[in-house]
């Protein structure tokens, strides 16, 4: 049997104390090798292409080269790296321009050895990995942007018709939609008849044609079975 390969990992981060607990923890695990250390981005850079690591894990804010940039410009060198951040920055602005600049993973630290050591496997595999309080982040963000977005095409209706024109594109019938959103069957007829009305569509179908045209539907299709009643 051939012996298993571990993953390379290059570490960053400008508090020495946090660098060595995190050291630790990789080094319990015998899947993984520490093969380098940076305490900056343009550190970090350096040690990466001397190394040729598997994974970076990187926090976000350190001095000079800060970690967007520099997961940006070691990725454009090393595309084949997986990147994963850990940091205590949970905010929209750092989330989403780490994962714009390529990152593969968003944990938050606090994050235990064992976790640490799942994700730091899990992006060397190709897989995405996010902590819980970051992944429901992520969650909000793309339902708040659907949600604009679905005002945005159909302006004359209301929230609730819109909701009701989502169902009805997944292939929902009124008694799925009434259920769903605790309503009578006949108010949900009564939102459908207002929906034709105001896209001006002769029936159901037509209307649901419009919304998946518009892209509704997809978000909430994992939902469940859909089926007319």
């Amino acid at each position: 049997m051939s012996e298993r390969i571990p993953v390379r990992v290059v570490i960053a981060d400008d508090h020495p104390m946090f660098l060595f607990g995190l050291r630790a923890a990789l080094a319990s695990s015998p899947d993984v090798e520490v093969v380098g250390e940076a305490a900056g981005g343009e550190e970090l850079i350096a040690v990466a292409a001397r190394t040729a690591p598997d994974v970076v894990l990187t926090d976000l804010a350190m001095p000079g080269t800060d970690g967007i940039p520099a997961i940006r410009a070691l990725l454009a060198h090393r595309p084949e790296t997986a990147v994963l951040v850990l940091t205590m920055h949970e905010e929209d602005k750092a989330l989403f321009g780490a994962l714009r600049a390529g990152a593969h993973g968003y944990l938050l630290k606090g994050a235990d050895r064992a976790e640490i050591v799942r994700a730091v496997l899990a992006v060397a595999s190709g897989n995405a990995v996010y902590g819980e309080a970051v992944a429901r982040r992520i969650v909000s963000f793309f339902t708040g942007a659907h949600q604009q977005y679905a005002s945005r095409v159909f302006p004359e209706l209301t929230e609730r018709e819109r909701e009701i024109l989502e169902l009805l594109a997944t292939g929902r019938g009124n008694h799925q939609i009434a259920r769903r959103l605790v309503l009578t069957e006949k108010t949900v007829r009564n939102h459908v008849s207002a929906i034709l009305s105001k896209l001006g569509v002769h029936d159901r179908a037509a209307a649901v044609a419009r919304a998946r045209d518009a892209g509704l539907g997809r978000a909430r299709e994992q939902d469940g079975p859909t089926g007319a009643s």
